[in-house]
This record gives C-alpha cells, structure tokens and sequence, in this order.
C-alpha cells in the first residue's frame, strides 16, 4: 500500500557520502579555519576550493571514476585534500602506509592499480625503491613541505609538484555526488603480518555513517580543534578526515607523533579532541617537564586496541584528558564499539572502574548488530562474562570486501555477519570485552589461557610500562605463557623471577608466563603490538 505511487526520486531520496558535509560548511562557514599546519592557514572556502582543483587536475591527466589514487603523505594538508578531492573526481583514494617497505608499497601499487600517486618528499627514498620493484608505473605527483628544507632530486620521474599541480586545476571545477552510495570512496590496506595484506574497501555510504558516528560516539562539538595523532592512511584516519568537516571543526596538522609538538599544539590552537593507540597516551605521559604545557581546557582522547592499565588512566585524568574507549577494525572503517560511560562508574573505586574501562563497550549507534557468537553454531554466548565467542558485526559501516579476493570476501562475510577472528565474552549488561584474537588464545595443557588476562595481570606492576603475552612451545603442557616486558624510565630493573612472581599473586598459577624476556617491544606503524613478530621469537 504504501508503495503504491510513492517513487523515489531526486526530491526525496539522495545517496549517502561524506562529500556532502564539505560542501555545506565551506556555504555555512566560509571563512571559518578548516586546516592549521604550522604556521599556514586555510579557511573552508579555500579548503573545498583546493580539493576541487585536486579534483579538476586529476580529471586533466586523464583519471576517471573508479580508478585509484594513492597517497604517501604524512599528517599534512595534500592528505586532508585528497580523501574529499580524489572522490570529487569519482576515483578511490588509496592512502598509503609510510612506515611499509618498498616490496609491500610495491605490492600495493600494483594490487590496487594506481593510476597516480601523491608522495611526500620525505617519502622519496622507499618510493624510488618501490617504484623499481612495481609493474604499475602510476604518475607521481611531488609534495615538498614548505616547512621542511627544500628536497633534492628524488631519483624517479615527477609528473609535477603537488602545488603546481593543485594550481593547475579549476578551483570551481563542477563535480556531482555520485549516483550510488555503494559506489567505493577509499582503499585501505590490512597490515599483512601473513602474507600480503588485503585491500579493504570503503563505500560513500559507510563512510558517510561512521562520521556521524564518530561525532555521536566521540561527542565531537561544533567548531571542534582536532590534532592528528593518529595516522590518516590507518583506516582512513578513523574516517575523521571526513567527520570533522560535519561539524565544521578545525584540523590541526601534525606530521610526527612528540610529547613536545603535542603539548604545544594543545596549548596554543586550544585542541579539544585527538585520538591514537595507547603508545601515544604513553608518550605524553613519560613527557620530560620541559616538553610540557599547561592548558585549562577539556580535552577528549579516544583510543583503542588494548585498554590502557588504571595507572594510565589515572594519569590522563591527572593531566586533563577525558579518555574514551573503542575498538574496531580496518574492515568496519576504524572505530564501531565504544565503552559507552556511565556517570554512576565515576564514583567507582580506581580497580572496578578501570574494569569497566577496559571493556570495548557496546555497538556504534550507526551499527546496525555486534554480537558474540559460536563461530560454529552462529548462537549467541551466554551474557555471563565468561563464556568466549567470536565479536561479529552487521551492518552498513562494514566494508564492501576485499579488492580482488572474493574467497576472503566470502569467508568473512558468510553467514550474514562480518567475522572478526577476535575472541570476546558478553558481560550481563550487554557490554563486550575482547579477550583475545582467536590465533593468541594460549592452549596450556588443554587449558585455554587468554594472553590480554596475562597482560593485564603484568601492567599491574608499577614498573612495567609495556607487556605482550603470546604462545611459547611446551613440551609438556604444549602451549605455555611467554611475556615480553618493556619497563618504565628510571625504573629499577627486575628479574625473570620476580615478574613470573607477581603474576602468580594475580593469577591461577597456571595462567602464570614460564618465560620473561625484557626488551623494546616492535610496533606497527599506528602504535599496535606486532605479536606475529614475538611468537616468531617465543619459538627461538
């Protein structure tokens, strides 16, 4: 019945995307600062006039939609441009990890078939390399930060400099939001710690959703000042390259993660939100006296992978940062659970409330369905807070599916549900905690031991600043605990003995590492524990 006669049509129904909110605060806010990078400035109207240039430029060299454009760029504003001015354009933006080798840039390059590339000049050296290694021979397009000494010859043939380039196009370049919201805005890689990553794509309309969602879940305000703490080629920066334009907020620009810069930032361009790993909550913590700054304005941190310990918390508290909690994946657009607070958990005493800070929460509100379930029976676990299961989501911000990889695309998507590979339980409120991922769970004479439970067990000790927990061979329990420690400054240095000591005070004996190896600790490129590299040295 009430379809009858009631057709969609231009009037009532346009497609979702995230091109839509740049559009409108550069009509509403035109000479509101939409970008801060060191000294220079640029308003929303010279913001959205630039990406259409990018746009019209691109179009000029013969890019047309859904062909890609990557992007080797730092924290700077050739990035911030690219996510709105390569969709513009109708292409896919493919932003690129810096911190990869040539062979896996190389790889990328050709995998996701790059037409053109936007490469920072700091960039030069593994770009070189892996343009030589590459089939693909993309048109590269040079960015030489005005901040930084003027760049040499880079080795490899330039189609042009990146502002030349910009310069060259029609600022009022008339572009149209596309027809389909299905249709693929950005392309983002997976870390590949087996074999080569996968490329995970994004439509208009999931990136349009997690915006909104992040503004709802982060509590992100109108005119917002964010600091770029978190690498934008890391799920498309959480998709807040996008979402602080929805709110007409300020992006402040930061190409190295320092205490000092980051104090500084806050201080003077006033920052009211940044979000990054727990390494970065770390860093501004251990901040030497004289990197910090004062400031007198709330500033809100949302972080996710592992829930920082209560000390850190405390910490964060002390230094002015409200900490809010969440998790996700590259393949549901960065952040879609949050630890929705309570106001009732305040008054909860430091161990009980930094329990329920180290939960991962509960669904995005622009998530359709997060559920633990049976991986085999697809029925969901008990809420008793013990019983694992497999985190699954449902919904319009999971990604479209891997580039080129159907049997991948299959498999994670079967059953109607995106299949995380994370083990989790349900606690009686309907909150999710991550216990492990499915390859971490330590089998230890038949017993399952989680490794986040070990490691919480360990960050317990004033003076261990970094703990990962992953399998180590047995001969006799198959499977037991191996912790790698990183310890805090100027801490008295401990004993193999000593750790495997506290954790037996804090743990069932058996849940207890057999082995403690101190050392620095490797990262990926967004601050995460590459466990793929210690259980390759657990096995030494």
């Amino acid at each position: 019945m009430y379809d009858t006669g009631l057709d969609r049509t231009p009037a009532n129904f346009q497609p979702l995307t995230p091109l839509s909110f740049l559009r409108r605060t550069a009509a509403v806010f035109p000479e509101h600062t939409a970008i801060i990078d060191g000294e220079r400035r640029f308003t929303y109207r010279t913001y959205e006039r630039r990406c259409r240039a990018l746009a019209s430029a691109l179009s000029g060299i013969g890019i047309g939609p859904d062909e890609t454009v990557a992007g080797l760029l730092a924290n700077t504003p050739p990035m911030l441009e690219a996510f709105y001015g390569v969709p513009m354009r109708g292409a896919v933006f493919n932003p690129i990890n810096t911190r990869l080798s040539a062979r896996e840039i190389a790889y990328i390059l050709d995998h996701g078939e790059a037409r053109a590339v936007i490469a920072d000049a700091a960039f030069d050296a593994v770009l070189g390399e892996a343009l030589a290694l590459a089939e693909n021979a993309p048109k590269v397009i040079r960015y030489a930060d005005p901040a930084l000494a003027p760049a040499g010859d880079p080795g490899f043939e330039v189609l042009e400099d990146y502002e030349t380039f910009v310069g060259g196009g029609d600022a009022d370049f008339a572009y149209d939001l596309p027809s389909d919201e299905w249709n693929a805005i950005s392309l983002n890689y997976t870390s590949g710690t087996t074999g080569n990553p996968k490329g995970v794509v994004y439509h208009h309309r999931g990136a349009h959703l997690l915006s909104v969602g992040n503004v709802l879940a982060g509590q992100l305000k109108r005119h917002a000042r964010y600091l770029w703490t978190l690498p934008m080629f890391h799920c498309s920066g959480w998709c807040f390259p996008w979402t602080v334009p929805l709110v007409a907020g300020t992006h402040i620009c930061l190409r190295q993660v320092r205490a000092g810069p980051i104090f500084e930032a806050i201080e003077r361009h006033r920052v009211t939100d940044l979000c990054g790993a727990p390494i970065v909550m770390s860093t501004l913590l251990n901040a030497a006296e004289e990197e910090r700054r004062p400031f007198d304005h709330a500033v809100n941190f949302m972080t996710a992978a592992a829930p920082p310990p209560e000390p850190v918390l405390a910490g964060m508290r002390e230094a002015g940062f409200s900490v809010t909690h969440v998790y996700g994946l590259t393949e549901v657009y960065g952040p879609a659970v949050v630890n929705d607070w309570h106001g009732d958990w305040d008054t909860r005493g430091g161990p009980e409330r930094a329990a329920l800070m180290a939960r991962q929460g509960v669904a995005y509100p622009t998530l359709e369905a997060l559920a633990v379930l049976d991986p085999q029976s697809m029925a969901p676990v008990p809420a008793d807070g013990e019983t694992l299961g497999e985190v699954m989501f449902r919904g319009n911000v999971v990604m479209k599916g891997y580039l080129k990889d159907r049997p991948a695309t299959e498999k994670a998507l079967k059953d109607g549900w995106f299949h995380s590979g994370d083990l989790a339980v349900v606690h009686p409120d309907g909150y999710v905690q991550l216990k492990d991922r499915s390859k971490d769970i330590i089998i230890s004479g038949g017993e399952n031991i989680s490794s986040i439970e070990v490691e919480e067990a360990l960050y317990k000790h004033p003076a261990i600043a970094t703990a990962a927990v992953v399998a180590r061979p047995d001969e006799k329990w198959g499977e037991s605990p191996c912790a790698f420690i990183e310890l805090k400054p100027g801490r008295e240095p401990l004993t193999e003995e000593e750790v495997i000591a506290h954790c037996r005070a804090n743990l069932a004996p058996f849940k207890a590492p057999r082995t403690v190896r101190f050392m620095d600790i490797p990262r990926t490129s967004t601050g995460k524990i590459q466990k793929f590299k210690l259980r390759a040295l657990a096995r030494e």
